[in-house]
């Protein structure tokens, strides 16, 4: 077991390309792109470090770090804030952030299989303790999930109140 599986070691992590080419986008600005960098993000910019003071801006995508209790609370924070994007999540429907956050979403997607994530040499992480989910906010966000679920990615959840999906 490499020094990746042993939580809290690394957040380095990073998505596989066919999570972006389910979603069928580009993304204007990566929030949370490790200092190695994601390989397969499709954007035109991002930020490695001190995302959280910076200004974001377009159309997101943020795989934060998940790090330890509600660290990826002020990331789902400013995500919200901020109205235009699609975040990872840990699909941890029980946590209080969790709940929050899923009431504040445009559309939810319950990512299925559980997403085996790449480490920063390129190869492939062992199955995740949990599931994974993408949650949207705003309407470009929204119809990326909807093509992910057309494409069989997972099972999509439109929170009541939204008006996107």
């Amino acid at each position: 077991m490499s020094h990746w599986e042993r939580p809290g070691q690394s957040d380095e992590w990073y998505t596989p390309k066919y999570v972006f080419d389910a979603l069928g986008c580009t993304f204007d600005l990566d929030v949370a792109n490790g200092a190695i960098g994601g390989a397969h993000v499709p954007c035109r910019q991002s930020i490695g470090a001190d995302s959280l003071t910076k200004a974001w801006s377009g159309f997101i995508w943020m795989n934060p770090p998940f790090g330890g209790r509600n660290g990826i609370v002020p990331w789902l924070d400013k995500f919200f804030v901020h109205g235009d994007g699609v975040a990872l999540t840990p699909d941890r429907t029980s946590a209080p952030w969790w709940l929050t956050a899923s009431r504040k979403a445009d559309a939810i997607l319950f990512v299925s299989p559980k997403i085996k994530f790449e480490r920063p040499d390129g190869t492939t992480g062992d199955s995740p303790g949990s599931g994974t989910t993408l949650m949207a906010v705003g309407w470009r966000g929204a119809q990326a999930l909807n093509r992910a679920f057309d494409q069989g990615l997972g099972s999509l959840l439109q929170p009541v109140g939204a008006v996107f999906v």
